[in-house]
């Protein structure tokens, strides 16, 4: 078996028959965002409880 054709079975599977695999609903720029967003308010809680410099 050759690496190329190991590579390709190995494509077919992990796409499991199914074509792309992103959900519609989500947008990596909302998700992204939202996800930015809980980081810097969790860095602005935390910098807000260290007072003791």
């Amino acid at each position: 078996m050759s690496l190329h054709s190991t590579a390709q079975s190995l494509v077919t599977l992990a796409e499991g028959g199914m074509k792309g695999g992103n959900h519609d609903s989500l947008n990596p720029f909302i998700t992204g965002g939202g996800a930015l967003f809980i980081l810097l308010l969790l860095l602005w809680i935390t910098t807000r409880f260290n007072r003791d410099h």
